[in-house]
């Protein structure tokens, strides 16, 4: 579970995230220290025997303090499951931190690394379980104005506060729609809490954290930029776009070709899809896939145009090498060129047809808000929610999309890069 802080950014308030400084100090000992035992079990040799002992123990520490690091701020958004991220973030800095090691010729133990990782990893996952069997916090709210926050979010034990007083609970945590108008007394009561350092949530910034979306009601809430993603991760974020499709472009050249004989061998067509796509600020784009359909003429009606750009259940254009491509996401590689280009970006919300678009923004208000961010390959969304195609879903996954934008962070974008990584294995939401 996880609450909006005082400047709009999540806030740990989860059984299932690990504290900072008691597990810091545990997994720092644990990456220091355990290695020692290390050489005493592989060869039965002194640590002190061995060179590079105090390369390794420094390596071994800095690699599990920037795992704890990267853990920390992945975990604090909506659906990053605690224990699910432990081993990628540790196995990521250790094998980083060997690879330095190796490239800079420096003198180190392999085997007080290896034990240093694994103390490291077996720690974070035991502070975790403890953790995570800890009581579940429990939050009260105030039973006037808007409640829906109790239904959208089952998970959170809610507790209706029957009069305006303060909670006899140590752990007590008040929720309240503050723009409603309140009686005195649950005015009263509601100033008395924060006074005495309960912590009092606004309903609707506490259901952005618990759900994971953003929903603009009114034009004035996107005033003075509340909605304005960070300028300064903007031009860092493209950068990053361009170097990896760069050093990915070589690595992924032959299996591309492969692909695209299999495209071509599955039905008669195009290689490529090319479709128009509403982009950055508005502006169409023709957006690039492998072929995963039967090639079909399309009236030129924006009706007939609309649906043939909805992908449904069990579509019969779908080749049988195209049901492979959409599941594992391979189809969406040839966006790399797009990402050149500037169309796109690897994370972000996903461009939909411009007939779509169109109709999303004539029914969905604030629908076009979603442009001022680059589409991506992958995104919030995404990961959360996977394909939609009918309006209310639609609606859904805009709210998602503006969570994004409010929250557009480097961080935000390695969660949605770890978990689009299980998605291209299991399937989620593939059309």
């Amino acid at each position: 579970m996880l609450i909006t802080g005082d400047h709009g950014r999540p806030a740990r308030a989860s059984r299932t995230n690990i504290g900072l400084l008691k597990p810091l100090v545990a997994i720092m000992m644990a990456a220091y220290f355990v290695p020692f035992l290390a050489p005493l079990i592989v060869a039965g040799r002194l640590t002190s025997e061995l060179p590079g002992t105090g390369n390794t123990q420094i390596t071994s520490l800095a690699a599990a303090a920037l795992a704890l690091l990267i853990f920390r701020r992945v975990t604090i958004y909506p659906g990053a499951r605690a224990f699910g991220f432990i081993l990628p973030a540790f196995s990521t800095t250790f094998g980083i931190a060997a690879a330095i090691l190796l490239a800079l010729r420096i003198p180190y133990s392999g085997a007080m690394l290896l034990t240093g990782y694994l103390a490291s990893v077996s720690v974070a996952f035991l502070l975790g379980y403890f953790d995570h069997r800890a009581a579940p916090r429990r939050l009260y709210y105030v039973p006037t104005g808007k409640t829906g926050i109790v239904g959208d979010t089952p998970q959170v034990e809610w507790i209706k506060l029957a009069s305006p007083t303060v909670p006899d609970d140590p752990q007590a945590s008040i929720v309240a729609d503050l723009r409603s108008t309140h009686s005195p007394e649950w005015e009263r009561m509601i100033a008395q809490a924060a006074i005495s350092g309960i912590p009092v949530y606004h309903t609707k910034q506490l259901r952005e954290s618990l759900t994971g979306r953003v929903q603009i009601e009114h034009l004035s809430e996107n005033s003075f930029g509340s909605l304005l993603p960070a300028l300064a991760y903007r031009g860092a974020k493209r950068t990053i776009d361009v170097v990896a499709s760069l050093v990915l472009l070589p690595v992924l050249f032959l299996p591309l070709l492969v692909v695209a004989l299999l495209v071509r061998l599955s039905s008669p067509g195009p290689i490529l899809f090319r479709q128009r796509r509403m982009g950055y600020r508005g502006v169409p784009f023709d957006m690039l896939k492998f072929r995963t359909m039967v090639d079909r003429a399309v009236d030129d009606g924006n009706e007939a145009a609309r649906h043939a750009a909805i992908t449904r259940d069990e579509d019969d254009r779908i080749t049988r090498i195209g049901r492979f491509l959409r599941r594992s996401r391979i189809d969406e590689l040839p966006q790399i060129i797009n990402i050149l280009r500037g169309e796109m970006s690897w994370i972000g919300p996903r461009p939909e047809a411009v007939p779509l678009s169109t109709w999303y923004e004539n029914e969905i208000p604030f629908y076009r808000y979603r442009h001022i961010v680059r589409p991506g390959i992958t995104g919030w969304a995404q990961v959360n929610q996977g394909h939609v195609a009918e309006l209310d879903d639609v609606h859904v996954k805009l709210h998602y999309d503006f969570y994004y934008i409010k929250f557009f962070s480097f961080w935000l974008d390695v969660l949605i890069a770890i978990r689009t990584v299980s998605i291209m294995l299991t399937g989620f939401g593939a059309k």
